[in-house]
């Protein structure tokens, strides 16, 4: 098969990764000509483009089979409430527009947000469950690209908690003390909502198996095996052991309270191979 993923970060790296060495072909994309040379050692060619260009998708998604949508929000770009409704809103609404406008076959990482806090739903949350009306950029820009991509009976929308354990990416500790030195111990995030997670590896390997399976709806990839702490449960840990004052939640980013089921996902043969349950 050939594929087209639309933003090689951590996900998407992996991704072309794994399908070029089973014999896949990959065209793979970043916005950065100085990362040309690092995505081009795992996919066949690099286009340098932005997902808000229509125009430049279209070509690169020329006589592909299936575009991967991996892209995320820079937030050295969202530094402002106006700039993150930007950003946010460029790198998952658009692009997620022009990948559909493309082509009929696309696969889009979402995020678990969209469920928002879920406190009255019914647990566990499958893809039933209703989203979230939230009025941050995060939980509006994804499901604005869900539905641009589920507009086409062949789109699927894959939903993924926090994704963790690359080797570039900060673990919790340095995460925590990086919230105090640059927001002063204040976070988007709420105290309760629980801290789902998966590994990179696995979020790659859910959007292949989908990709691979003809699959198409919405999907959990949640790892489920056990319900995990809260953000206030393990972060208060860490700061706890690290001396740091407490952080403070700002409650702008909801996340679900409710455990999430990936029952769906899993019935089509997938399984977790590589993430963990964070505990305090």
């Amino acid at each position: 098969m050939r594929y087209l993923v639309l933003g090689c970060g951590n996900v998407g790296m992996e991704l072309a990764r794994t399908l070029t060495a089973d014999g896949q072909l990959v065209i793979g994309t970043t916005t950065s000509p100085d990362r040309v040379p690092e995505v081009r050692e795992v996919c066949a060619d690099v286009a340098v483009l932005r997902g808000d260009d229509a125009a430049a998708v279209a070509v690169a998604a020329a006589g592909v089979d299936v575009v991967v949508v991996t892209v995320s929000p820079r937030l050295t770009r969202a530094v402002s409430p106006e700039l993150r409704a930007e950003e946010y809103a460029a790198a998952l609404t658009a692009t997620a527009r022009s990948a559909a406008a493309a082509h009929d076959r696309v696969i889009f990482a979402s995020s678990t947000s969209v469920y928002g806090r879920a406190a009255g739903a019914v647990a566990p949350l499958d893809e039933t469950a209703p989203t979230t009306d939230s009025t941050d950029p995060s939980p509006v820009n994804f499901l604005a690209a869900e539905r641009a991509v589920l507009a086409s009976p062949r789109g699927a929308v894959v939903r993924l908690p926090d994704v963790y354990g690359h080797p570039r990416d900060l673990d919790y500790v340095r995460r925590v003390e990086l919230a105090h030195s640059m927001m002063g111990g204040r976070v988007p995030f709420c105290p309760d909502a629980l801290l789902y997670r998966i590994d990179y590896r696995d979020a790659a390997l859910a959007l292949r198996h989908v990709a691979e399976g003809g699959l198409a709806g919405v999907f959990n990839a949640v790892p489920d095996a056990a319900t995990p702490p809260t953000n206030a449960e393990v972060f208060g840990a860490i700061t706890a052991a690290a001396g740091l004052p407490e952080l403070t939640y700002r409650r702008q980013i909801e996340a679900p309270v409710a455990p999430i089921t990936s029952a769906r996902l899993r019935s089509t043969g997938f399984g977790f191979h590589h993430s963990t349950t964070l505990r305090p």
